[in-house]
């Protein structure tokens, strides 16, 4: 069974790698699987990024609420994401997005764990509770190497 070598979106250089795979992205990148645009994929991103630095989580469904230790353990494992998951109804995104605007949207949240981290702030996930530093960054780091490597980045 394929695992991920861990790496952590809170190291300087995997965070610059990062930024350097978004940037990379054009309006017109198109997805190897899935059906969002690269600007309904950078507003999921930071949508789940703006959750992790401390927005809301709303309307969460109660089967989520009943499973959320499976789902916790699928986010920190080290097993890849299975193409096109199901995921929470805030984060799912069928609407037409401006490109530039998103893009903005996740480098400011990205930025803003930065920060978090750096101010010693740790905010605890709405849904899964608090998280080890290890484990937050993680789980960013996956999901964002997931949807950037969706759209060929």
């Amino acid at each position: 069974m394929e695992t991920l070598e861990e790496k952590s979106l809170y190291d300087e250089v995997v965070y610059q790698q990062c930024l350097e795979r978004i940037n990379e992205l054009t309006a017109n990148t198109t997805p190897q699987w899935g059906k969002m645009s690269a600007a309904q994929m950078l507003s999921h991103c930071a949508e789940i990024q703006e959750v992790s630095n401390g927005k809301s989580l709303e309307n969460t469904p109660f089967i989520i609420k009943l499973i959320k230790g499976v789902i916790r353990n699928m986010v920190v494992n080290h097993k890849p994401y299975k193409h096109s998951t199901k995921t929470h109804p805030q984060y799912r995104q069928q609407d037409p997005r401006d490109f530039e605007l998103e893009k903005i949207r996740l480098l400011a949240a990205l930025e803003q764990f930065q920060n978090d981290k750096a101010e010693g702030v740790a905010h605890a996930h709405p849904l899964f509770g608090p998280m080890t530093e290890n484990e937050r960054g993680w789980a960013m780091y996956k999901h964002l190497d997931y949807h950037l490597t969706q759209f060929g980045v």
